[in-house]
């Protein structure tokens, strides 16, 4: 099947400028990443289509190819071709663009290095106020015990690529342009092994799961992002290793709701309580309890709040405030008797006693009066 028009795959005009193309990329790359599709695999295959169009157009010398050439710059040797791929984000290809634009970090899998890992952790409303500190099982590549990550059996080094001479990069003329891209004899290592490591083949690292313990700050919120600095994919050869990001995500609470540094909470009020007033108990974050005081006559909606009995505020010694909004409740399966003392309480109502009710009547008999008129 035919490639789509590289600018058409994007959604912008020839003429776009860089900026417009970036945007125009991370909101797509955004729509139809897999982590975000897992049952709709014409996502996976439009977010590689994206990619493969974003990685030319992003380059200018590509992109100048690209416009001259079309889809032919890239193929059998064309003027374009021999430009990069798509790299890994824990081992998922074409995350690194996504990661660069997001959060300004390498993202991806470095040159010869390790890939960038993504680990998602849940935390409870409660861990997220006091902090935690989190146990984390992570299978990864880590660096050969064997050979010390060289790649090399013990007794022996690694020697120096004839092909690039060390660099781990070799160049080659294509037309107008000089592509640069990873040696093929050494894997961009800059080295070669004649004699490799029998318990990693070569490599450098194995595939073993390891555990870290990794500190929850006080305060955090939904979608923070920890970065723990080498601890994602060992790198080939004694090469860096990647990063490893954690994304943490709240679970949702039975009593409170979260926004920032201020929580909330509805407080179901029964109507004597409401009516009369009174005092009452609810629960804090932290566990414990505090008091309100109800004046005769809340009605619900009515909200109390409670400085200081909010989350816990990121690295500051604050903290947000608690909002708890009264819901005053009907009384359900009363007695007889109960029954009768509300009848008669009925006799006795006023416009004084439902003011809000009394008051929505009186403007409804004005407007079917005005319906009247009108017919």
């Amino acid at each position: 099947m035919a490639k789509r028009d590289y600018y058409e795959v994007l959604g912008v005009e020839r003429q776009a400028t860089d900026g417009e193309m970036k945007s125009a990329y991370r909101k797509l790359a955004m729509q139809f990443h897999p982590d975000r599709n897992h049952d709709d695999p014409e996502a996976e295959k439009k977010f590689k289509e994206l990619n493969e169009a974003y990685d030319v157009l992003k380059d200018e010398q590509r992109r100048a190819a690209y416009d001259r050439f079309g889809h032919a710059a890239f193929e059998n040797g064309g003027p374009g071709a021999g430009g990069g791929g798509f790299e890994g984000f824990g081992g998922m290809g074409g995350f690194a663009d996504i990661f660069e634009d997001l959060f300004g970090g390498s993202g991806g899998r470095r040159s010869g290095g390790g890939a960038d890992l993504r680990y998602n952790l849940s935390i409870t409303l409660e861990e997220a106020f006091q902090g935690k500190q989190a146990e984390l099982r992570i299978p990864t590549s880590i660096s050969c015990e064997a050979c010390d990550g060289s790649g090399a059996e013990k007794g022996s080094q690694p020697t120096t690529c004839a092909s690039c001479q060390g660099h781990g990069k070799v160049r080659a003329q294509q037309g107008f342009f000089t592509i640069e891209r990873t040696c093929p004899s050494c894997g961009g290592a800059g080295q070669t092994i004649e004699n490799p490591c029998r318990e990693c083949r070569g490599a450098g690292r194995q595939q073993k799961e390891k555990t870290l313990s990794v500190n929850i700050p006080a305060g955090v919120e939904d979608g923070t992002r920890i970065r723990l600095a080498n601890e994602g994919e060992a790198g080939m050869r004694g090469a860096p290793s990647g990063d490893l990001y954690l994304f943490l995500s709240m679970e949702p609470h039975p009593i409170f709701q979260r926004d920032g540094a201020d929580v909330y909470c509805r407080l179901p009020l029964p109507m004597t309580t409401a009516t009369l007033g009174g005092q009452i108990e609810v629960p804090t974050v932290e566990g414990g309890r505090a008091r309100i005081t109800i004046q005769p006559g809340t009605q619900t909606g009515k909200q109390f709040r409670l400085r200081g009995k909010g989350m816990s505020i990121l690295r500051s010694p604050s903290r947000g405030d608690l909002y708890v909004e009264a819901m005053v409740e009907t009384p359900v399966s009363l007695t007889k008797r109960q029954k009768e003392l509300l009848t008669e309480f009925t006799e006795y109502e006023s416009e004084e006693t439902s003011p809000q009710s009394t008051g929505f009547f009186e403007r409804v008999k004005d407007l079917w009066g005005e319906f009247r008129e009108e017919r």
